[in-house]
């Protein structure tokens, strides 16, 4: 019986062997020419999802991928350690949302509960009340799982709306509970706004709410993002009877590009502020009185353009407060007239901080508070109060600062703290005692095996003198002998920054005998407005060559060695990773892209809205950035590449499926190097969004398994006899 399971699993193993190196990817090559340029595009027949040839190679590549990882001796550990976190924490909290009257809404997940579930209390020491559980949406349809994508209560907490995604899709559906009784209205809207595009804005009387529609709900269509409409919805009445108040269909006069989402943004007693939501760090805006919206005038006017570089607008009376750019790096925080807006010109607040950004404020009754971070992961607080700043020093030192409050009526402030190696902690702000007092909604959890790995924040030189900050996360009694498997995260694009958080995931990594790395690259948001434009269009290329120089540095400073390096980009950062690997594959022992930009010249025509950030074909020195970061274009033939794992989601709108899948191709064609390349499509996912705990741990399992098996931790090596 024993030979005969091994004979299985060498025929089985030789199976999938041959269904990669033996039956390559179909290609089928175009010529393209731009401004004089020609490029070639092997394998543009992939970009047809519905061709049967490609979804066979899809599907025969991933379960070739699944069948190597299955032969890691561990390649669920982190699966059962974050769940076995999952039950040691109890339950996790999320989406916390807190009326002026003080009702507490809130997801809640227990333990192992595949999804959370939607909570509620009266007051922080409120009885808790279950509201409503995702698995009784469809409860009758087969095979589908169903996730609480957001909530939004109303301004008195009577109703509830609840935004439903099925498990791995980008679109939601919203239905909407009376709390008092829990009654589900019988309407539901389909074809909704995600969390991540508007959510839902309710109307002064709450008789009803704005949210943003998708005409098209067909994540692999090229139109999917395009042509979206500000809804206004009244309750009771029929959702398929839209009532479209701010869009290009409804607001000719507006020129709105069908690539940019309306939302409605923010408003006070008599406006309402419209915004066109697209990649752009700055973004229009346009404003109209509420009475005119509401009774169906077209009186939007614009308020600012992305040229005013203007970010964060809070209304207060006739005052407009917001984050300026203009003319600073760093952010200063102003105030101008809701009547005569002067954004170019405006009253400064709080000017700005020669090596602190400015990030988060809120307005309240005692003054203004607001967050400053340093290379992006030194936190402090301030409340100006009177003309005059005064720093408030926190319960721990923190690299990540979040602000909640109710508003400019109230005192009430709360303030979240979390570091690397620090749980994040919520407290409640009292400015007559200068005290915090703890109101954690989610339990602290003790992790004694965690007890010995601290955090180094390192400034790293880079070959043309701009400072890279680099966070490291290691245990203590390390030895720096060029022995310790590392990974390095990293990102740098949209100008965001990747703030310090209680990474779980991170610390078990060192657990096993790893080094972690963060490193902070230009394209981010870090250093502000200069950290920003150094790795954006034209620039592009300081952002992988910050990490080939973070990189470097680590292997000079005896932290790790060339044969113990992995590199790991999401997203966007599959530019980062991608020209990396493919500019020094000499460097890297692994590569890790997950559902990664990749194919920059293609994905600039399929997904209009990056335009802004990567470049535009119809420019040739854009095109030429464009070129220079398409890490597909910069695959060759006979170069010896890094183990590589890549990961695209079937479902996935942001980043087309077939950007991995055809860098995968390409990679393995070219490819001369016996390090294995594996491409794992996620048939129930996205682009990481709205999957289950089970569902987001795994994938995070299959990636930290690949990487230690590859970095020779002897763990992860399969058994020899399966190899024969």
């Amino acid at each position: 019986m024993r030979k005969s399971i091994f004979i299985i699993i060498c025929v089985f193993y030789t199976f999938f062997t041959s269904a990669q190196k033996s039956n390559p990817a179909p290609s089928v090559p175009v010529t393209d020419e731009y401004f004089g340029t020609k490029i070639v595009d092997g394998y543009r027949n992939l970009e047809n999802l519905e061709s049967p040839s490609t979804k066979k190679w899809m599907e025969t590549q991933t379960n070739y991928a699944n069948s190597i990882l299955n032969q890691i001796p561990k390649r669920k550990f982190y699966l059962e350690k974050r769940m076995e976190f999952d039950k040691r924490l109890g339950y996790s909290v999320s989406n916390l949302s807190i009326t002026n009257n003080d009702k507490y809404f809130y997801l809640k997940k227990i333990g192992n509960e595949k999804a959370a579930k939607l909570y509620y209390r009266e007051g922080f020491l409120g009885k808790e009340e279950l509201l409503y559980d995702p698995a009784n949406y469809k409860s009758n349809e087969q095979n589908h799982e169903f996730i609480i994508n957001y909530i939004s209560p109303d301004s008195v907490g009577d109703k509830v709306a609840i935004a439903i995604a099925e498990k791995g899709k980008e679109l939601t559906e919203v239905i909407i509970m009376d709390v008092k009784n829990k009654y589900i209205h019988p309407k539901t809207i389909t074809n909704t706004t995600p969390a991540n595009i508007g959510g839902i804005k309710w109307l002064d009387d709450n008789s009803g709410f704005f949210y943003t529609y998708f005409p098209i709900n067909d994540p692999k269509s090229q139109e999917f993002y395009k042509n979206t409409q500000a809804i206004l919805y009244k309750i009771g009445t029929n959702p398929k009877e839209l009532t479209d108040i701010f869009s290009a269909k409804n607001n000719p006069e507006l020129k709105i590009d069908e690539k940019k989402s309306p939302i409605i943004l923010d408003s006070n007693d008599k406006y309402y502020v419209g915004m066109l939501l697209d990649n752009n760090y700055y973004r229009q805006t346009f404003i109209i009185p509420k009475q005119d919206l509401l009774e169906g005038k077209r009186t939007w006017k614009t308020l600012y353009t992305k040229e005013d570089k203007v970010r964060s607008l809070q209304l207060v009376d006739n005052d407009l407060y917001f984050l300026s750019q203009y003319n600073t790096q760093n952010y200063t925080l102003c105030k101008t007239s809701i009547i005569a807006p002067d954004f170019k010109k405006p009253e400064i607040i709080i000017p700005e901080r020669s090596d602190e950004v400015i990030g988060q404020y809120r307005i309240t009754k005692d003054g203004i508070y607001y967050t400053t971070t340093k290379n992006g992961v030194e936190a402090k607080l301030y409340l100006s109060k009177e003309g005059k700043d005064i720093p408030i020093k926190l319960p721990f030192p923190s690299g990540n600062i979040n602000l909640q409050a109710k508003g400019e009526d109230f005192s009430d402030i709360w303030i979240s703290c979390a570091g690397w190696v620090n749980e994040e902690q919520r407290f409640r702000y009292d400015l007559k005692t200068n005290s915090f007092l703890p109101e954690n909604i989610t339990p602290i959890t003790e992790y004694p095996e965690f007890k010995d790995i601290i955090a180094e924040e390192i400034i790293v030189k880079a070959r043309d003198g701009e400072e890279i900050p680099l966070s490291l996360i290691y245990n203590k009694n390390i030895k720096r002998n060029g022995n310790n498997p590392i990974l390095i995260d990293s990102y740098g694009s949209y100008g965001s920054s990747q703030s310090p958080f209680f990474s779980r995931i991170y610390l078990l990594w060192v657990n096993q005998g790893g080094i972690m790395a963060v490193a902070h690259v230009r394209g981010g948001g870090e250093k502000g407005e200069k950290w920003r434009l150094g790795g954006y269009k034209e620039t592009k290329p300081n952002t992988w060559k910050d990490l080939i120089d973070c990189t470097e540095y680590l292997i000079n400073e005896k932290f790790t060695s060339k044969n113990k390096v992995a590199i790991w980009g999401a997203s966007a950062g599959g530019i980062t990773v991608g020209r990396a690997m493919t500019e020094r594959p000499d460097l890297f022992k692994v590569a890790i892209l997950e559902v990664p930009t990749t194919n920059t010249l293609r994905d600039a025509l399929a997904i209009g809205s990056n335009a802004d950030e990567f470049g535009t074909l119809k420019d040739s020195k854009e095109f030429k950035g464009l070129l220079e970061m398409d890490a597909y274009q910069h695959i060759k033939k006979g170069v010896k590449y890094p183990a590589t794992f890549i990961t695209g989601g079937i479902n996935d709108p942001r980043v087309p499926v077939w950007e991995p899948v055809k860098f995968a191709a390409k990679l393995m064609s070219d490819n001369i190097s016996k390090n294995p390349i594996l491409l794992q499509i996620d048939y129930e996912g996205g682009h990481g969004n709205n999957t289950t705990a089970f569902h987001g741990h795994s994938n995070l399992s299959d990636i930290f398994a690949f990487a230690f098996w590859q970095l020779g931790h002897p763990d992860y090596q399969p058994k020899k006899d399966n190899n024969k």
